[in-house]
């Protein structure tokens, strides 16, 4: 039995308490402190494991694209950043498109070491798995051969999905071929694409009854439209990703390789200010960190994706201490929201510090800085866009079921 003492973090409240972690690793006893814990914590913040519904771990049954990442290394490097659990995408050479090859790609996660949850792939030709699992549409092109050319194509592969759980990478593909002689990566993929695309995903969600979720938001036009959705009953939820968050256009400087991504950095601080204050009201569900790993190699080569896992409780730190969010308020995006999402599709429950819950927890020091370096990450392409730059807090523990790993 694991026990730890600290300051624990539910959505309804932060109070101090004991955690008894039982050898299944379920969480089996909440009571109060006591003094005698394994691990006692004074001023750290103890989360219900972070979770992260969109990451890129590359690896496939062709083992083609291991050498940028792969199941072991994305596991380590979510832990590094105090994930305990992350839903994985299917854009991959041999995507999981069926039953056989969604079973294939599962079996691979089994090396990782923390929970992962498989989204399947929506083409042209695709239809609905035996199993009940998430799926994922690239609505335009992407990184990846599983995207759409057009409405009219997507709709009707749509059409067989009725009643499933869809998340859509928005960018719509008639707008990216009118400005794919755009001078600049973010010109060729601008907000309009992305909005329109919003616009027609909200219609696919409701006309086949849906349970939607948009990846990625970048435009605070596009959360408004989502927004408005829900008011009006529409079963949809959000994703922002830590990029889009920190970054506007203006700081790109002159390494705008390193920086390119899809959706790209947006234009305005006043976009990225609106995007932070979403986040923190509630209108934006999930912080998740599209963590998509390249060689730097290939980044000069102009290939699209960014890298987050190693990095994500840092970023939780830097949100706390620089725009003022609650550990409530990162509870919800980080643990609770996502859980919810994944609790469908898997046994266990995740997203509470309760009895019978999942013994997996973030344990954060928001007054412990770091200095994010080449040395310190665990992903296997061995980059982060934060490099050199200082956070002010840092992930001092991750539980995984019961097991800690000390930092």
């Amino acid at each position: 039995m694991l026990t730890i003492e600290g300051n624990i973090v539910n959505i309804d409240k932060v109070f101090r308490g004991r955690i008894e972690i039982d050898q299944s690793g379920i969480i089996n006893k909440i009571g109060e402190p006591t003094g005698d814990a394994d691990f006692i914590f004074r001023d750290e913040f103890i989360f219900p494991g972070f979770i992260d519904l969109h990451v890129h771990a590359r690896e496939d049954t062709s083992h083609t694209q291991d050498y940028k990442e792969d199941f072991i290394t994305a596991g380590q490097a979510a832990i590094n950043g105090g994930v305990v659990a992350f839903a994985e995408m299917p854009n991959n050479p041999v995507p999981p498109i069926d039953d056989a090859s969604y079973e294939a790609k599962n079996n691979l996660t089994k090396k990782s070491s923390v929970t992962v949850l498989l989204y399947a792939g929506i083409g042209p030709k695709t239809r609905p798995l035996f199993g009940k699992v998430p799926y994922k549409v690239f609505m335009g092109p992407s990184v990846g051969d599983l995207f759409f050319t057009s409405r009219q194509s997507l709709e009707t592969a749509l059409e067989k999905y009725k009643g499933q759980n869809v998340t859509f990478h928005c960018e719509d593909p008639e707008v990216l071929e009118e400005c794919k002689s755009g001078l600049t990566h973010e010109s060729r993929r601008p907000a309009k694409a992305e909005i329109l695309a919003i616009d027609f995903a909200l219609e696919l969600i409701e006309r086949y009854n849906l349970t939607g979720k948009i990846s990625h938001c970048s435009t605070i036009e596009g959360i408004k439209k989502i927004m408005d959705a829900k008011t009006r009953g529409i079963n949809v939820s959000v994703e922002v990703t830590p990029h889009h968050l920190y970054f506007d256009e203006t700081m790109l400087g002159d390494n705008r390789k390193k920086f390119q991504v899809n959706p790209p950095i947006r234009q305005s601080k006043e976009n990225r200010l609106a995007l932070i204050a979403a986040l923190k009201s509630g209108d934006i569900d999930y912080l998740a960190t599209d963590h998509a790993p390249h060689t730097i190699e290939e980044k000069e080569k102009g290939i699209s994706g960014l890298t987050h896992l190693d990095t994500y409780g840092s970023f939780i730190a830097w949100l706390t201490k620089e725009h003022n969010f609650t550990p409530q308020e990162i509870e919800r995006v980080c643990s609770q929201n996502p859980a919810n999402f994944l609790n469908q599709f898997i046994k266990n429950k995740y997203g509470e510090i309760k009895e019978g819950f999942v013994g997996s927890l973030t344990i954060i020091d928001m007054n412990k800085p770091v200095t994010i370096t080449k040395n310190i990450l665990k992903t296997k392409c061995g980059w982060s866009l934060f490099e050199g730059m200082i956070f002010p807090g840092s992930v001092v523990m991750t539980v995984v079921k019961g097991k800690t790993y000390v930092k």
